[in-house]
């Protein structure tokens, strides 16, 4: 019989992932409040999502948000009312879809933003190189993906 030596959840790579993305979020959250944006991180998220998918309908917006659909909506609804994305009908397999699209005010709102991040978010890299940095961004595109493989998502 050969022993089979169990690893505890906290010395397993979930675990690593989970606690990293929470620091993360909780790192870009102090830097947004820090910063006084008055946007808030999901709103960018969205806001930034909108501008390289034009015409993205909810149903997808909140799928790369990795929101529901109420939430989804919740914060369009206030980017809408700050006029940074704008909401039209469209059809989509015969079918009439709410689409939308970043204004004008949007555009200007996000690039002033991401601007003022871009020196923040290259500092949470610490000592990685920039070639250690992108190879970890691809493993987790690579492992994303197939977790989109396998993972039901009812969004």
């Amino acid at each position: 019989m050969t022993d089979i030596k169990l690893k505890h959840y906290t010395e397993n790579i979930h675990y690593e992932m989970e606690q990293t993305v929470r620091l993360m979020k909780k790192l870009q959250l102090q830097m947004f409040q820090k910063l006084g944006f008055d946007i808030s991180l999901d709103e960018y998220a969205a806001l930034d999502i909108v501008s390289i998918n034009a015409g993205i309908c909810q149903r997808d917006l909140a799928k790369l948000l990795l929101k529901d659909r109420a939430n989804t909506g919740r914060i369009l609804d206030s980017l809408e009312e700050k006029g940074l994305v704008t909401r039209f009908i469209d059809t989509k397999n015969n079918r009439l879809v709410k689409k939308m699209g970043i204004t004008e005010k949007g555009y200007r709102k996000l690039n002033e933003i991401t601007k003022k991040i871009e020196v923040h978010i290259s500092s949470f890299a610490g000592n990685f190189s920039h070639d250690d940095v992108e190879k970890m961004h691809e493993m987790l595109k690579k492992f994303r993906g197939h977790l989109e493989d396998v993972v039901e998502m009812n969004i």
